[in-house]
């Protein structure tokens, strides 16, 4: 009989990460792919991006109607009590082996929630990461509690996650899947890059904000200092990609769209560019700029600079080629000249990789398709001595 692994995606970011992965379970004979979709994929405000999965050739078992209109917290509570729900029925009627998750956002905990009380063995992936200016850190750590293996992206992070009492030898560091992403992508090319976006691609800043939910200055100040910033370099084009469905994003995202209206000739904005795409768009990039987490991972790889906005991704392993910022105007313009500068750009050539990945998603699939279930899912808290 197959071993049913059951991959959950409530993000375009989150399933860019897992394709590889996904693939990797659908062609092996020994394994069943099935997939639950939730979240942003299936609103049509974030751009009902489950349908990139269907073209991708993936088939979607389940998808979960959770978002609710809102955006505020209460209104983030109220759609993680109808996540819960949701996966409850869903998973009731897949009965999986393993399900598997991947970051830190609010859906994931609710799937993890779920199985834990229908006792289905959960694999998290990049546990053990720091991100201190978002409620993303504690959801982070309290998924892996919930879990039974695990795959950080470094040693760092192994260490961490085994501090929190997990089992040595359910921890596995394959490196990153957004590392090997990029180190097994055929990148659209320049012309093609140009084709899409209907203009030459050349000076441009790629920027995604998401709100900083533990943060004391709004989401909204922080966009609108920003984009202050943003008009001090006219000479290069803008290339926004939307905020997630966090609190405070609604706001963020209208806020960009006014700022496109106001420069049609040298901003665009999109809810998704697709893994594929946007990663090629980084390749070509002058400057990352946000509080994303590919500015941290995937950008250094690139050797492509990045202006880190907040307290979002403190306390991550950072290369070199990060700078950090404050979310105020001045320090904003700032980085973002340290990052155009010459010396800044030729010391890119000696980048010390926080992360890595070659055969991240095969080695994770290895390790699904063999592991003990039944000595798994009874856990037992490893105290560090």
């Amino acid at each position: 009989m197959k071993r049913k692994i059951c991959v959950v995606t409530g993000t375009r970011a989150e399933y860019g990460l897992l394709y590889y992965l996904m693939k990797e379970i659908q062609a092996d004979s020994d394994l069943e792919l099935q997939v639950v979709v939730t979240g942003m994929h299936l609103s049509t405000e974030f751009g009902l991006t489950y349908k990139q999965i269907e073209e991708d050739g993936f088939s979607i078992d389940e998808k979960i109607e959770m978002l609710l209109s809102g955006d505020t917290p209460t209104a983030i509570v109220k759609s993680m009590g109808i996540g819960i729900i949701g996966f409850a029925d869903a998973l009731s009627r897949l009965k999986p082996d393993i399900l598997v998750l991947l970051g830190d956002r609010f859906e994931i905990l609710c799937a993890a929630q779920t199985a834990l009380i229908m006792r289905i063995p959960v694999t998290h992936i990049s546990g053990g990461e720091i991100t201190e200016g978002a409620i993303d850190e504690s959801i982070r750590h309290a998924v892996t509690k919930l879990s039974h293996i695990h795959f950080p992206a470094n040693d760092e992070y192994v260490n961490r996650v085994i501090q929190l009492g997990e089992q040595p030898k359910h921890v596995f560091n394959f490196g990153d899947l957004g590392v090997e992403n990029i180190r097994r992508m055929d990148f659209l090319s320049l012309g093609e890059l140009n084709e899409f976006y209907g203009k030459l691609i050349n000076k441009v800043f790629l920027i995604t904000f998401h709100p900083s939910t533990l943060e004391t200055q709004t989401a909204e100040q922080q966009i609108s200092n920003l984009l202050s910033a943003l008009d001090y370099f006219q000479d290069y084009q803008v290339i926004f990609t939307k905020s997630n469905a966090d609190a405070g994003g609604r706001r963020v995202n209208q806020l960009i769209d006014d700022y496109m209206l106001a420069n049609p000739d040298r901003v665009k904005v999109y809810f998704s560019l697709g893994q594929f795409r946007y990663l090629s768009t980084l390749k070509y990039s002058s400057v990352v700029i946000g509080n994303s987490s590919s500015g941290i991972v995937e950008a250094p790889v690139l050797k492509i600079p990045t202006v880190n906005i907040g307290d979002r991704q403190k306390g991550r392993a950072k290369a070199n080629s990060i700078i950090d910022c404050q979310p105020n105007v001045e320090d904003i313009i700032a980085a973002i000249q340290k990052a155009l500068s010459e010396n800044f750009k030729k010391s890119l050539d000696k980048i010390k990789l926080r992360y890595d990945g070659v055969s991240t998603s095969k080695d994770i699939k290895e390790v699904l398709k063999k592991i003990d279930l039944e000595e798994i899912i009874k856990k037992n808290f490893f105290d560090i001595l």
